[in-house]
């Protein structure tokens, strides 16, 4: 549904309990004549285009249970009328344009609330509220505000809790203070927690080892972005129950520990962009349900495990890229057959392309650049025909461009540069239509560059420092001769056979 809700629409209304127009299109402003419907426990508005404010009175109604209003366009602050509301169960703020404050003390006076949501808009900094009297809350979301100050001790008090977001806010860990460090290690002993996202703030701290038994209730776990320092405490394994795992961008060190086979459950593990050392463990591969492994941007050496290729079933998502790594690319990582992106860049792999490449039929992007890999470009990556992204470039590669990329029909982005690459540009490749990237500079290549489908749009940036290449004037390469025909045809024959005219 479209348009406006009519501003005396509560009229002939006087004892509705819920209004629900969720999930269509409404715009303008929400009804200030919501405010004396005192019989309403359910205003659902969520999933809108509304604007305007808030009307304060909606605060007032006495047996209001559930306000949804989020995804919408509101403004101006949350009335606090909301939280003196003895009945409210769930308030549902989030992505608006709310501004303002919440009360210090949220929790005093509602009860009975469950859930709390005002994720994703513009809650001016300062501290996070009181809400250790809300002791039957459940679920909590504060992200992407900005909030400031210390994580606080009193969330643990809250025994019911089960999903828990301050994501990208201003909060940090004092770790001088034993009770505010002790904050993090309560809540990795949660019980019935089985969300934690504090990924995005200045936590400045390190991960605990546990004192007790960690919490197996808990299935996601976002910390990422956070300033962690340290190493990964071997207890980490005793989150049993994991099925994602997200420390990257952060300063964390040492060896990745073994324990983590004990998470037989994850899906998802980011440890990228850390400085962690060591090698790969052996132990990863033991996890058979891992979908997306992310190790880039470390300080890891060694080669890559050969047992990864035992996770074909699950794995989508491989990433290793930015490390040390050393030796070659063994062939068990080609029978991964329902990888999707795959990403060895910038370490010291060497040796060839194996032909088995193009087993991996389901791939999309492709990353093997800054390496030392040597040889031809196997022709059976032309079979990778869900191919998006490819680049093998700044490699010791040679020999001709393959012409089977000409079936690499959608492939949008493609790197071949600083190789030693020779022989012409195949002019089959005008049928790559959504070529967006093309850069083959800095190779050995020569002959006629092609003219039609993507090729128009491609500048000489694509091209400059190879051997003997031309092309048309707007490209400022030389230009190329014009063909002198040869007849009879016996003679033209003979001269493409000698491949002159190739």
């Amino acid at each position: 549904m479209s348009g406006s809700l009519p501003e005396n629409m509560c009229e002939h209304l006087s004892s509705i309990r819920v209004i629900n127009f969720g999930q269509n299109q409404l715009h303008g402003p929400i009804p200030k004549c919501l405010g004396n419907l005192t019989y309403l426990t359910e205003i659902r508005l969520g999933d809108n285009n509304l604007t305007g404010t808030i009307p304060d009175d909606i605060g007032n109604l006495p047996h209001l249970e559930i306000l949804t209003l989020h995804t919408n366009n509101l403004s101006g602050v949350i009335p606090s009328k909301l939280f003196n509301n003895s009945m409210i169960k769930v308030i549902e703020v989030s992505i608006n344009q709310l501004s303002g404050s919440l009360p210090a003390n949220i929790g005093l006076n509602v009860p009975n609330l469950e859930f709390l949501f005002v994720a994703q808009n513009n809650l001016v900094a300062g501290p996070l509220p009181n809400l250790s009297n809300a002791s039957k809350l459940r679920e909590l979301d504060m992200g992407l505000n900005s909030f400031t100050g210390f994580l606080p001790i009193t969330l643990c008090s809250l025994k019911n809790l089960e999903y828990l977001s301050f994501y990208s806010n201003h909060l940090t860990i004092d770790a001088s203070t034993p009770q505010v460090a002790s904050t993090f290690s309560c809540l990795f002993n949660h019980r019935n927690l089985t969300g934690l996202y504090l990924g995005d703030n200045p936590l400045n701290t390190t991960i605990p080892a546990s004192r007790g038994n960690l919490s197996t209730s808990l299935l996601y776990v976002d910390l990422s972005i956070s300033n962690i320092r340290g190493n990964i405490p071997v207890d980490i394994g005793n989150l049993s129950s994991l099925i994602a795992l997200d420390l990257g961008n952060n300063q964390l060190s040492g060896a990745i520990p073994t324990s983590i086979q004990r998470l037989q459950n994850l899906q998802a593990l980011y440890l990228n962009d850390n400085v962690l050392q060591g090698h790969i463990p052996y132990e990863f591969c033991q996890l058979n349900n891992l979908a997306d492994l992310r190790l880039g941007g470390n300080r890891l050496t060694g080669s890559i495990p050969s047992c990864l290729g035992t996770l074909s079933v699950a794995l989508r998502s491989l990433s290793l890229g930015s490390n040390l790594l050393t030796s070659t690319i063994p062939s068990s990582l080609w029978e991964l057959k329902y990888i999707l992106h795959l990403n060895l860049s910038s370490n010291s792999l060497v040796g060839l392309l194996s032909e088995d490449i193009g087993k991996l039929k389901d791939v999309v992007d492709m990353d093997l650049s800054n390496n030392h890999f040597s040889g031809n470009i196997p022709g059976s990556i032309g079979g990778l025909q869900n191919m998006i992204n490819l680049s093998l470039a700044n490699n010791y590669l040679e020999g001709p461009i393959p012409s089977s990329f000409k079936t690499l029909l959608s492939l949008e982005f493609l790197d071949l540069s600083k190789n030693n690459l020779s022989g012409v540009i195949p002019k089959s490749l005008e049928a790559l239509l959504y070529l967006k990237h093309l850069n083959l500079s800095f190779n050995k290549l020569q002959g006629e560059i092609p003219t039609g489908g993507p090729f128009r749009n491609f500048s000489a940036d694509s091209f400059v420092s190879n051997g003997a290449l031309c092309s048309a004037s707007r490209l400022h390469i030389p230009l190329c001769k014009n063909r002198t025909k040869v007849k009879p045809n016996w003679r033209k024959a003979k001269i493409s056979s000698q491949g002159s005219y190739q």
